[in-house]
């Protein structure tokens, strides 16, 4: 091959690769670096999340020694925040996880058996879409206590329902197909059906769906914040909560939290809608 068609296909290479939007790329570096703070928190942060500096309490930002200030008790919201994104992340991941997984295994019983298991399937997603996830989280939380894990698992039934309406529907018309026939005519037990052959050719939705699900959950564990984690734990809802309190007198205690909440979940959304764009083949 010359230098010549070496160059000419090297050009038709670059021209046939899609187009990344700047808001969708500014999105990706956003959330790639929510990731790196969260693994390296710790070692990211000047001070311990928890130290007290009480003769600098509520200074401003811009402070050498506090570049976002501190909060009534002296500690440094840097740090705080540093560990929040950590924490908050974790419970986003795990909830949304654990909704998916839900979700789309129920989904795929009620397509494979149909009949009564169909019926008891769409009627607990009837129950759950009608039910106020809030007022049945903060119930949970104030019977059994408030512990991270019993959190994440709480937030982990946000939003199943969806996941499951999405794979039952898209998995029947997935056996309609001769593809799914001719596997199970070949003998494939249905654990293969659906996770080798079924699961990859509708994942692009219910990935779709995934980065919808989980903003929501963010915002939601905001709103738990004060039954939630609870100190000296933090995370981004509970430092709005208590910041709230100093809204007037120490703004920075909420907004630096606020405005990563806010960012993130605006990421996480621009990034679902042009994975929407460019998955759903009725958009092509």
């Amino acid at each position: 091959m010359t230098d010549a068609t070496m160059k000419d296909s090297a050009v038709r290479y670059r021209i046939s690769l899609p187009a990344i939007p700047v808001s969708v790329a500014l999105a990706v570096t956003w959330i790639i670096a929510m990731l790196v703070i969260a693994a390296f928190a710790e070692k990211i942060a000047p001070y311990g999340y928890t130290q007290l500096d009480l003769r600098n309490r509520l200074s401003a930002p811009g402070n050498v020694a506090h570049w976002l200030g501190t909060d009534e008790l002296g500690r440094d919201v840097l740090s705080r925040l540093l560990v929040s994104i950590r924490i908050s992340l974790l419970i986003a991941f795990g909830a949304t996880a654990i909704s998916a997984v839900v979700g789309t295994t129920l989904g795929f019983l009620a397509a494979h058996f149909r009949g009564v298991v169909e019926q008891f399937v769409l009627m607990l997603t009837d129950f759950q879409a009608s039910m106020p996830f809030l007022i049945m989280a903060l119930a949970v939380l104030a019977f059994f206590g408030n512990s991270l894990p019993l959190l994440i698992g709480l937030m982990g039934l946000f939003g199943w329902e969806r996941y499951a309406r999405i794979a039952r529907g898209l998995a029947i018309s997935a056996n309609a197909q001769g593809y799914a026939a001719a596997v199970r005519q070949l003998g494939a037990t249905p654990a293969r059906i659906y996770l080798r052959h079924i699961l990859p050719n509708i994942a692009s939705t219910l990935i779709v769906s995934t980065t919808l699900v989980f903003p929501e959950v963010i915002l939601m564990e905001s709103g738990l914040s004060f039954l939630g984690v609870q100190p000296p734990m933090t995370s981004l809802g509970n430092m709005v909560g208590y910041g709230r309190e100093y809204l007037t007198r120490a703004p920075w205690i909420m907004l630096a939290p606020a405005t990563t909440i806010v960012v993130t979940t605006l990421a996480v959304s621009v990034i679902g809608d042009w994975l929407r764009d460019r998955l759903d083949p009725t958009l092509q």
